[in-house]
């Protein structure tokens, strides 16, 4: 049986913290969004995280990539809680789950938005976004601990690096940055390591050949990370393997104001697996269950997955509610100096976007 254009079939992984709270808030909106335009949300909701792993052991069931094959993407909440260890639910759920679907690339736009205070000076205009290898390198999960317990512990954490891998992540970069200003900088560290990051820069070289219209930059880490800071508005699509996408992408969220403001998809790009789109601020415990968490970061994480299964107008119609709602400071939570709960903000987007028409 052909299936059905017109609905969206969205697993939903609430998780732990405040993850439950800004999916909430999110899923009406894009069921808000796509309704506009005629098309349905058919939500089917997983209970994985911390609550699974007490009462069974595991954050997620075995045949959890089967279960959300079955849909057309996934909205993760957050992972994580202060009474589990934090190895077990990050490496039994959203990492394995990343790795179970080889979603091969991280995706995390940073855009500052008019009337959004940030801690960083001059940051109007800011627009880029991190394409981050999300399968391999320090996050692999080689390695191990020898003489544990001796007093003389030794910790083997081993990063990996394949050329295909850097491929497929290389050539979902160029072409993003094709479509955008024809920029690209890779960021690795092959001053100092000697086999991995030079690997990046050789392959990333060769696949850039095949995108003559792009501009390659190489640029070391610790580089980047003050490049950010001081000149972000230089920078427009950023390549990185997975640890320095991941410590460079929570830095430049404070561009856009914080985590709150920090969207991200976990895709495989060109093929047929429901991608895993999810904010990245974690499940912030130390304020769940009291309504003030931001829920624009779950948002924007949805627009992200709209726009990835060809709902382009719908997403636009989410991006703008939010611009248009944080223009005005009443709507801002605690995170962005304002007052506003969860639920006046999801109810403002809600009303932007009905406004809007």
């Amino acid at each position: 049986m052909a299936r059905d254009t017109n609905v969206v079939r969205l697993a939903v992984i609430p998780g732990d913290g405040i993850g439950p709270e800004v999916v909430a808030a999110t899923v009406p909106v894009l069921q808000a969004a796509l309704e506009a335009d005629g098309h349905r949300l058919d939500v089917t909701s997983f209970d994985w995280g911390g609550e699974r792993f007490l009462r069974q052991g595991a954050a997620m069931p075995a045949d959890a990539a089967d279960l959300v094959k079955k849909t057309d993407a996934v909205l993760f909440g957050a992972v994580g809680r202060p009474d589990v260890p934090d190895h077990e639910l990050v490496w039994g759920l959203i990492i394995g789950l990343r790795q179970q679907l080889d979603l091969a690339v991280n995706i995390r736009p940073v855009r500052a938005f008019p009337g959004v205070p940030t801690k960083v000076r001059d940051t109007d205009g800011v627009d880029l976004v991190i394409v981050r290898e999300n399968t391999e390198g320090e996050y692999v999960g080689a390695g191990g601990v020898a003489h544990a317990g001796s007093g003389h512990d030794l910790g083997i954490e081993v990063a990996v690096h394949s050329r295909r891998v850097i491929e497929r992540a290389a050539h979902h970069a160029f072409a993003l940055a094709s479509r955008r200003s024809g920029q690209l900088c890779l960021v690795t560290k092959s001053n100092a390591m000697r086999y991995g990051y030079p690997l990046w820069d050789r392959v990333v070289r060769e696949v850039g050949e095949q995108y003559p219209a792009v501009r390659l930059e190489t640029v070391l880490v610790d580089a980047m990370a003050a490049r950010m800071i001081q000149a972000p508005r230089s920078l427009d699509v950023l390549l990185a393997g997975n640890l320095f996408g991941d410590i460079l992408s929570d830095l430049a969220a404070v561009l856009a104001g914080g985590m709150g403001m920090a969207p991200s998809a976990n895709i495989l790009p060109g093929a047929d697996v429901p991608g895993v789109y999810e904010p990245v601020h974690g499940s912030a415990p130390d304020i769940a269950g009291r309504g003030v968490a931001n829920p624009v970061a779950c948002m924007l994480s949805g627009a992200l997955l709209l726009d990835d299964l060809g709902h382009t107008s719908a997403a636009r119609r989410i991006r703008d509610a939010v611009t248009g709602t944080l223009r005005d400071a009443r709507h801002h939570t605690a995170d962005l100096g304002g007052n506003a709960t969860t639920a006046d903000v999801t109810s403002a987007v809600l009303h932007t976007m009905e406004s809007q028409g």
